[in-house]
């Protein structure tokens, strides 16, 4: 059976009709209603000055404003726009006070609100940014605990394409797994040469990236196409904090050695690229010893992961006391007879949820 659903103008109307039955002191009324003596005695008198319709909730809005803008001085500002149609509201208030110096104009906030009530400026386009990653990020106590994954600043070949490298390394033994120059740094291409990777390598347990994409998204949870798959892998795809590069310090000390020694002078094609990449990825791997490493090289610590790619993702599982909803391919799971929207990044996949 429903819960009856009540309003406050509902409330108030029981409560004086019980007032009028005379069968109820004030403070009974009090009691019952949960509602100060004070208001009960305001109610009644409302009431009886108007009827129901008194008892309607009124605006609490001050009727005089001593500190509102006066009329001739909004006049001012909205004929000052209407003659400057690119000017903003400070450009507006300058203008007036070169004009009229004696006046005292307000200040560039407040002609803003005026021109903005009048519809005379446009709200600027708020970006919308990645949800920060709140978990604390995973320690690295031996090989493929933590992989980074990062695209390299890109650059112009001699053939005026841009290359855009993709990096992953291994946090513990600072092990270059990949080093691919790529045309376009989507989706599709990194997945590719994680796959690659991961058959090489194995599968480690967390792999570090910055709040870009195709590592992440602006949409629930931070989630892309990219750490929904890494996820199903059970590899916990971990994000460093906006603007704190130091975060992922190691990667981003290779790629300064990256830079110097493969991309300057850069190549002319891209084949030509990969293959000082190719060279510079041996170099620092077997060749070039490490100071945090006790002066060895990566290649004599790395050993490849113990957990292989399965040859067909799993399906995502929760626990029985999880209510399991499939999300559609608008991003919306049904939800008590609605619709309640997730993310398309989640489309076709089950979501668990618990309180």
């Amino acid at each position: 059976m429903p819960w009856k659903e009540t309003c406050p103008m509902d409330q108030k109307a029981l409560l004086i009709g019980d007032f009028l039955k005379e069968e109820f002191t004030i403070s009974e009324l009090h009691e019952i209603y949960n509602v100060s003596r004070k208001t009960i005695y305001k109610w009644i008198a409302r009431y009886k000055e108007g009827g129901f319709a008194d008892l309607e909730e009124r605006s609490r809005v001050p009727i005089t404003h001593p500190n509102a803008t006066s009329p001739e001085i909004v006049d001012r500002i909205i004929d000052t726009r209407l003659k400057h149609q690119t000017w903003g509201p400070k450009k507006v208030v300058a203008q007036l006070k070169i004009q009229f110096p004696k006046i005292h104009w307000p200040v560039p906030s407040t002609a803003g609100c005026i021109l903005k009530k009048e519809g005379l400026v446009k709200g600027r386009y708020r970006k919308r940014h990645t949800p920060p990653y709140t978990e604390p990020l995973r320690e690295c106590g031996r090989p493929n605990d933590v992989w980074s994954i990062d695209y390299k600043g890109q650059f112009r070949m001699l053939d005026c394409k841009y290359c855009y490298p993709l990096t992953l390394t291994d946090n513990f033994s600072r092990y270059l797994l990949l080093c691919q120059g790529l045309l376009h740094p989507n989706h599709a291409e990194t997945k590719h040469w994680l796959e690659r990777a991961f058959q090489e390598y194995g599968l480690p347990l967390a792999i570090k990236s910055d709040n870009g994409t195709p590592f992440a998204s602006v949409g629930v949870g931070g989630l892309s196409p990219l750490s929904v798959w890494l996820i199903k892998l059970w590899i916990r795809p971990e994000r460093i904090e906006p603007a704190h590069p130091e975060q992922n310090g190691r990667h981003e000390r290779m790629h300064l050695t990256l830079k110097e020694e493969a991309t300057r002078p850069p190549k002319s094609n891209l084949k030509e690229q990969q293959k000082a990449f190719d060279l510079f990825r041996e170099e620092f791997n077997t060749e070039r010893p490490h100071e945090a490493l006790g002066q060895k090289v990566p290649a004599s610590i790395y050993i490849p992961s113990g957990r292989m790619l399965p040859k067909k993702v799993p399906e995502v599982e929760y626990e029985s006391l999880m209510t399991v909803r499939q999300v559609r391919s608008n991003g919306c799971i049904k939800w008590k007879g609605g619709f309640v929207y997730v993310s398309k990044v989640l489309a076709g996949e089950p979501v668990g949820l618990k309180r």
